[in-house]
């Protein structure tokens, strides 16, 4: 609703060094937040226990702070969360929406690939959700590891975008807890953005799929749907998504100012001209309108 503060947040995985896409999105959540006089929150989603570093944490909160991007209250961290979602985990179990999923890689990828009507392409159709009792016990008994999934049952969710429009998508049956053990994303975000009290979740536009799953996940738990905004990507000059392989693709390997770089990242955005400089973010604001922003991806030079 126009008028509303709706608290924001940016929320990376500290698994690399952040890239220029990432801080544009940061910037672009910064600046939806603020605009509107909201809170503006940072999550470390660290739940990947093999390719989260602590020395990457640091590295990135210091490219938010060299950008001028600040925040609300303390880093919160999913690593120190894990109750919270074994505590969803259990209230999705008592309303039977779980069931255990013995399939390997493989074969996931194998049922992933096949027709299933009305699933979007790549879903699961709920291959372990039809095994009988005595097939589950027996693969049980085996130790088979198990990953947990929900039963979505094919329901379709609705909801508007304040970048992409009206989205519409059948939700498949998704992993809320790996075959590890770790709560998987999708169950953790949504936990984490109701407690921290996050009305608009900005993110890329490549995490748009997860979001009709983090609405029924939402709805089930009871809790809060925010509304969302998802940014085009930032690609490469060969027209892929930017990585490593296009060069000076982070704060520090552009090796210039912030200010300079703030200043390219706002040029993407249609806030300042290609060799503007912006000392502060908070430049920013007088010119910006959600409404402008651009909804194609964008190329870096």
């Amino acid at each position: 609703m126009p008028g509303v503060s709706r608290d924001g947040r940016f929320a990376p995985s500290p698994t690399g060094p952040l890239h220029l896409g990432s801080l544009r999105t940061a910037l672009v959540a910064w600046l939806f937040a603020r605009s509107q006089g909201a809170a503006f929150r940072v999550r470390v989603e660290d739940l990947d226990p093999q390719r989260s570093r602590r020395e990457f944490e640091q590295g990135q909160l210091a490219d938010l702070g060299a950008l001028g991007l600040d925040w609300d209250g303390p880093v919160v961290r999913q690593s120190e969360r894990i109750h919270a979602y074994l505590d969803a985990l259990a209230a999705l179990g008592r309303q039977e929406r779980l069931y255990p999923c013995f399939c390997t890689r493989a074969e996931i990828r194998e049922a992933a690939s096949a027709p299933h009507g009305a699933l979007p392409e790549g879903a699961y159709p709920g291959t372990c959700a039809r095994l009988s009792a005595a097939e589950r016990a027996a693969r049980l008994a085996a130790g088979r590891p198990f990953a947990l999934r929900v039963r979505a049952e094919g329901e379709e969710v609705e909801y508007e975008d304040r970048l992409l429009g009206s989205v519409s998508r059948v939700v498949d049956d998704f992993v809320v807890r790996r075959a590890d053990g770790v709560p998987a994303y999708q169950l953790a975000v949504v936990v984490d953005d109701a407690a921290q009290g996050i009305g608009e979740v900005v993110r890329g536009a490549d995490l748009a799929d997860s979001t009709p799953r983090q609405i029924l996940l939402a709805r089930w738990l009871g809790l809060p749907v925010p509304a969302y905004a998802h940014v085009p990507l930032v690609l490469g000059r060969d027209g892929s998504r930017l990585a490593k392989r296009h060069g000076a693709a982070t704060l520090a390997e552009r090796a210039e100012p912030p200010a300079v770089t703030l200043a390219v990242l706002a040029h993407t955005l249609g806030l300042a001209r290609e060799r503007d400089r912006v000392d502060h973010p908070r430049e920013l604001l007088g010119e910006f309108d959600p409404d402008r922003l651009p909804r194609s991806p964008v190329v870096l030079a």
